[in-house]
């Protein structure tokens, strides 16, 4: 017979027996579920499983509202092409003016219908590399070509009736060493001005020229008109021989149209870049009152009262004052630019006189502003003709702004003008009105290099 020598008693609590995972739901765990519970290693081996579960639930999840997302997006629609045409030589460039496509090519130029995308002409006279094209319809199956080749040559031609005429080389001179570059060529709308921006060996200058269009057009009707009626007359005298009939039309036609001359364009104005702000060499103020505008346009700042020792004295005091952030960053010399960006201007309240006669489509102006200059500088193409060849033009609206262009866009109708400074600030203006209509700043350490109107 077994006896219990001491009494029945309740024993001290203990924690040596509980898992240290679970303290803190230890007291929420079913008694009937404790034997449930996975021993070690296989809870460490269902703790990764659910996390790997739980991180591929988040990444569906995530999919799942990108993929709705994107469906309430509008899809953008794709586009394939519906026809090709083929060209021998390598394609630098391509403009589109009416029915057809003239491509500029490693060697020569060459046009294509739109409506059958065949071979129509091709020119390689020159055996010249193009590298830019600007093209616009003159009407009557008639188009100006300004074309500019490796050389910075700038090419003028007139295609008509299937054929490549050439004009004149605007910027052609007998001595090489005086060429001068063509960097940029523009076209006005209807053909009835061109532009080319040129590059010498210090300097750079605009010139822009008047297209005698009307004249183009009359005289190729009259050699069209003279072609047909050789024809005619060669078909009648030759009735009853019907291939030769047919290649000596094509012969006559062909010869007519390479003894056609047209008339050149008109150089209207010459544009050149502003020059470094100096000091005065007027004697008195009487003979700075003299030269200065007559009050209706701002001016350039050229005709004012400040001498050369006020210059150097503020130029001083500037070195003085900045002189360690000078050190750091090196000192820039004023230079002249050589580079701008031009756009042919519509009439507006601005670019209109009281007595100037203007037709709605054809520019009477240009807007020009050059590379790290704060003016935007209009000119009207009307009264340029009586500036005297050797003094520099003077712009007859000054639109000044706070920093340097950057870049600039005139809209289609021409009444709206975006100017992008080098601050990354674009200010849209009314040219007809002639105040702004908003200001876009844009990130801090951006620049803009270019803008357009949609």
């Amino acid at each position: 017979l077994n006896t219990q020598k001491y009494p029945l008693g309740i024993p001290p609590p203990s924690e040596k027996d509980w898992p240290k995972e679970d303290e803190e739901d230890f007291f929420l765990l079913d008694p009937d579920r404790k034997r449930d519970v996975l021993p070690q290693p296989f809870r460490m081996i269902n703790k990764l499983v659910m996390q790997v579960f739980e991180s591929a639930m988040e990444i569906i999840e995530r999919r799942e509202m990108l993929q709705e997302a994107q469906k309430l997006k509008v899809q953008p629609k794709k586009c394939f092409p519906t026809a090709e045409f083929q060209v021998t030589e390598r394609p630098n460039c391509l403009a589109v003016s009416g029915k057809y496509i003239f491509v500029g090519l490693s060697v020569g130029l060459a046009a294509f219908n739109t409506c059958d995308f065949k071979d129509v002409c091709a020119w390689d006279a020159a055996k010249t590399e193009i590298c830019a094209i600007h093209t616009s319809d003159l009407g009557n199956e008639c188009h100006a070509l300004l074309a500019v080749d490796e050389m910075g040559l700038a090419w003028l031609f007139c295609f008509h009736k299937e054929s490549f005429l050439l004009i004149k080389i605007l910027n052609e001179v007998n001595d090489i060493s005086q060429r001068s570059t063509c960097v940029e060529v523009v076209l006005s709308r209807g053909g009835d001005y061109a532009g080319i921006l040129l590059q010498g060996n210090t300097k750079a200058w605009l010139e822009i020229y008047q297209l005698p269009k009307d004249s183009w057009l009359t005289e190729m009707e009259r050699n069209a008109g003279a072609a047909e009626e050789l024809s005619c007359s060669e078909r009648r005298s030759t009735s009853s021989f019907e291939v030769g009939t047919f290649l000596l039309q094509e012969l006559s036609v062909s010869a007519i149209q390479a003894d056609v001359e047209l008339d050149p364009p008109v150089l209207l104005l010459t544009v050149r870049p502003p020059k470094p702000i100096t000091g005065t060499s007027f004697e008195s103020p009487l003979d700075a009152l003299k030269e200065v505008d007559d009050g209706s346009v701002l001016g350039l700042g050229y005709n004012h009262l400040i001498k050369d020792s006020q210059w150097e004295l503020q130029e001083a005091i500037f070195r003085s004052t900045y002189q360690e952030y000078l050190e750091a960053e090196g000192v820039m010399e004023e230079e002249i630019p050589r580079y701008a960006i031009f756009h042919f201007l519509l009439p507006s309240q601005i670019l209109e006189g009281p007595e100037m006669k203007v037709q709605p489509d054809i520019p009477v102006g240009i807007g020009v502003h050059w590379d790290g200059n704060h003016n935007f500088c209009l000119y009207l193409l009307n009264n340029s003709l009586q500036e005297k060849a050797d003094s520099d033009l003077k712009p007859d609206v000054v639109w000044p702004c706070a920093a340097p262009i950057a870049c600039s866009a005139v809209s289609s109708c021409s009444r709206y003008l975006a100017l992008a400074g080098e601050d990354a600030t674009i200010t849209i203006w009314d040219k007809h009105l002639g105040y702004p209509l908003s200001v876009t700043a844009i990130l801090e350490e951006r620049f803009i290099r270019s803008i357009h109107f949609l």
